[in-house]
């Protein structure tokens, strides 16, 4: 059981520390409302709680790379600075997947 303690800490650690994650969070639940109210197939919901999921999970991940670079030196250092840019830009390819994922299930809805 301490391991759910300690992600429950690690979910309140990343919901105080990074804002993004929250307004990843807010907007995997307007996916989820938007699921509910067109009546999406179950293959459309895996699709887009796997794409929220992942979203979230690298978000996550972003956050734990920046901690650690952060623990690891206070000054400027270039290396530093590539990982927190690669992590960041890992955050960006799964956001640009599931945008893409939720415009192939959710446009043919709206029209």
């Amino acid at each position: 059981m301490n391991r759910f303690k300690y992600a429950f800490q690690g979910m309140m650690i990343l919901l105080k520390k990074d804002t993004k994650f929250l307004m990843h969070v807010i907007v995997g639940i307007i996916a989820l409302l938007c699921g509910v109210w067109f009546n999406i197939t179950s293959i459309e919901w895996v699709f887009i709680i796997l794409a929220i999921g992942l979203v979230l999970a690298f978000e996550a991940i972003n956050t734990a790379v920046e901690f650690v670079v952060d623990l690891v030196t206070s000054e400027y250092q270039l290396l530093a600075k590539y990982a927190k840019d690669v992590a960041a830009f890992s955050v960006m390819i799964a956001s640009m997947i599931a945008l893409a994922i939720g415009l192939i299930v959710f446009l043919p809805y709206l029209f």
